[in-house]
């Protein structure tokens, strides 16, 4: 069985995620067989396995950092929401039903089997396991029923460090108050401090580490900087979703630069994988910003309509804030109408409920709705959800996407519906030879199921290719990379960001149980 350590958090953003990312890599540099573990996750983020199972995204970056091929053992329960109390259940990477909140924390230590299985499969074949806490493990009304923080550490025997943020301040507070509250036993796990995202000079953080021995003895390991690593978030958090209104430029000449691209992302409610737009931020000259502003949508070269956890409703609140009429004008002037996955089914001709009675309510879809009309398909939701990743060569570009067809891609689909009609012939799991790599296009109007396509440079280029040449400006997507590429390269600045941060020597000491 493989030796362990866990990274829990004061509190949500204290940038557990990240830091078990990072130690993780520094651990796999050292030549160690490593993996990532986190029981319990939510979040709208998800990624395909190679065999078809789900888990959250950051999961499977943890496991990018470790060097290994994600799986569904690191991550054996997903909750995703699908509506203000409700959240799909994701077991072992497959789908068992919705819940109600309440309904799960009833039932969650039923779960406790299902994920000590996964933690003793992924044992087997690493040298460490490094766990990931959710939330704070202080939210005393529910410790009775905790799998994930301090109730896994002790099924784990696991060592913890406690990360704190001191970016919004109290950070001292926020250490010494979690550790008050943990109960002796609890205390006697946590092996270490973790100070992270500081700003300034550490110098002048040095007499407050002093000084906080008076009131507990738990040494710190290390205070990691404040850093801009350029990798995926948990979604919940991300300040990148925040609604913009505008645009910072018009991109006109003279404003942003001629040829500068603006991308509008329509900020769903139930809004899920927006890591499929991470790319286009990192392109000088293209400004990307999630909205809900018909204004912002009609000034976008691009509007993107993204992936969404709850179509049937976000399609009614698409109305509601008359963005179904922006999209149609922006359609008229010109601009690339993209839609990925739920996207896409709206901007299909027409969206069914039916067999979708066993999903749960609040589910995927309530009732028959029209779409836009933008494009020739239509979608009937079904009990079966499609998990699978795809390669190969795009098929079916057409109008002015036909510089696409026959570009090498990968990515992955995750979807409830099945979409038929016009060029698109299914797109099911059991129906892959005539669907994997699909688009269905209409003039300036694309759709597809697959996540991750952005991902691919020669993709993303050839798009915005199409938005510089009627701009007569050259390419802004020379030398850019595979986003699996850019992602190895920050993976590795982090490791070097916590190796010189963290104490690691007396990490090894912790996780060999020498302290």
């Amino acid at each position: 069985m493989a030796k362990n350590l866990m990274i829990q958090g004061t509190m949500s953003g204290a940038g557990k995620s990240i830091l078990t990312a990072g130690i993780l890599r520094v651990l796999h540099q050292d030549g160690l067989k490593v993996a990532p573990f986190k029981s319990q996750n939510m979040a709208l983020n998800s990624y395909v396995t190679r065999d078809g199972k789900e888990i959250g995204r950051a999961q499977a970056l943890q496991a990018f950092a470790a060097g290994i091929e994600p799986d569904a053992d690191i991550n054996p329960i997903l909750l995703k929401p699908t509506g203000e109390t409700a959240s799909q259940v994701i077991v072992n990477g497959l789908p068992v039903g919705d819940m109600r909140a309440a309904d799960y924390f009833r039932k969650k230590k039923d779960y406790i089997p299902e994920i000590l299985a996964a933690y003793e499969r992924l044992s087997s074949r690493a040298d460490i396991v490094v766990i990931e806490g959710a939330g704070s493990p202080v939210e005393i009304n529910l410790r009775d029923n905790d799998i994930v923080n301090m109730g896994l550490a002790q099924m784990l025997d696991a060592p913890v460090l406690l990360a704190g943020n001191i970016d919004p301040g109290g950070v001292f507070a926020q250490l010494l108050g979690t550790v008050q509250l943990l109960s002796s036993a609890e205390r006697a796990r946590v092996k270490g401090l973790i100070i992270n995202k500081f700003r300034g000079d550490k110098k002048l953080l040095d007499p407050g580490l002093s000084m906080f021995r008076d009131y507990c003895d738990i040494p710190f390991v290390g205070v990691v900087p404040y850093a801009d690593f350029d990798l995926e978030e948990e979604d919940s958090l991300s300040k990148k979703l925040k609604v913009k209104s505008g645009f910072s430029y018009s991109g006109r000449a003279g404003e942003g630069g001629k040829g500068a691209i603006r991308i509008a992302v329509l900020r769903f409610p139930f809004i899920s994988n927006y890591t499929d737009f991470d790319i286009f931020e990192k392109i000088p000259g293209v400004e990307l910003i999630y909205t809900d502003s018909a204004e912002s949508v009609k000034e976008a070269d691009i509007v993107i309509l993204p992936g969404t956890k709850n179509t049937s409703s976000d399609l009614r609140w698409l109305r509601e804030k008359g963005l179904d009429k922006a999209v149609l004008e922006a359609k008229k002037k010109g601009a690339l109408i993209i839609g990925i996955c739920g996207g896409f089914q709206m901007l299909g001709r027409w969206i069914s409920g039916e067999g979708a009675a066993n999903a749960g309510k609040d589910a995927f879809c309530e009732g028959d709705q029209e779409g836009l009309g933008l494009l020739p398909v239509d979608t009937v939701f079904e009990d079966q959800k499609t998990l699978i990743q795809s390669s190969g060569t795009l098929t079916g570009a057409g109008g002015e996407f036909a510089a696409l067809e026959g570009i090498a891609y990968r990515g992955y689909e995750i979807h409830m519906g099945v979409s038929v009609g016009g060029a698109l012939r299914s797109v099911r799991e059991r129906d892959l030879a005539g669907s994997r790599g699909m688009l269905c296009c209409n003039g300036n109007v694309l759709g597809t199921y697959i996540h991750g396509l952005f991902d691919n440079a020669k993709v993303t280029k050839a798009i915005l290719d199409i938005v510089s040449g009627r701009k007569g400006a050259e390419s802004l997507c020379d030398g850019l990379e595979d986003l699996w590429v850019y992602r190895e390269r920050e993976l590795d600045k982090l490791a070097d960001v916590v190796r010189h941060s963290l104490d690691m020597e007396y990490i090894y000491r912790v996780i060999e149980g020498k302290v």
